[in-house]
C-alpha cells in the first residue's frame, strides 16, 4: 500500500518555539546593531504584553491599542508594530504560518496616521 503524501498546511496558531525561530530569523536579517536591539526589545515586549494564545490581526490590533494607551511617541509605536509585522512575515517565509496571516497583520493600521508599509527596518 502506498503512503499518501500529506500537504503541509501552515499553522494558524503559533507556539512559542515557532515564534522564537521567527524572532531569530528577524534579528539575523538585520544588519544594524541598533535595529537588532530595537526589534528584540519590541518583540520581547509583545511576548510579555499578554499570554500569546494566537498570533493574528486581532491580537496585534489589541497590542497597538495597548501601546497607544501609554505615553509612547507614534514613532515608538510604529517601530514596535514594524517588528511584529516582520515577525509575521518571517513566520510565513519559514512555513510556520500562512501568508494570509502575515498579510492580515501587515494591515494593522499604524499609530498617529503613519503607515509603515513594509514593516522592515
Amino acid at each position: 500500500m502506498a503512503k499518501s503524501k500529506r500537504k503541509r498546511v501552515p499553522k494558524t496558531v503559533l507556539k512559542l518555539p515557532d515564534l522564537e525561530q521567527s524572532k531569530s530569523a528577524v534579528l539575523n536579517s538585520l544588519t544594524s546593531a541598533s535595529s537588532k536591539r530595537s526589534y528584540d526589545h519590541a518583540i520581547r515586549d509583545w511576548y510579555c504584553s499578554e499570554p500569546r494564545l494566537a498570533f493574528n490581526r486581532t491580537v496585534v490590533t489589541r497590542y497597538r491599542i495597548a501601546l497607544e494607551q501609554h505615553p509612547y511617541a507614534p514613532s515608538t509605536i510604529n517601530l514596535r508594530l514594524a517588528a511584529i509585522r516582520r515577525l509575521a512575515y518571517e513566520a510565513s517565509d519559514c512555513g510556520l504560518s500562512s501568508p494570509d496571516l502575515a498579510a492580515g497583520i501587515r494591515r494593522v493600521r499604524a499609530s498617529g496616521g503613519w503607515e509603515c508599509v513594509s514593516g522592515i527596518g
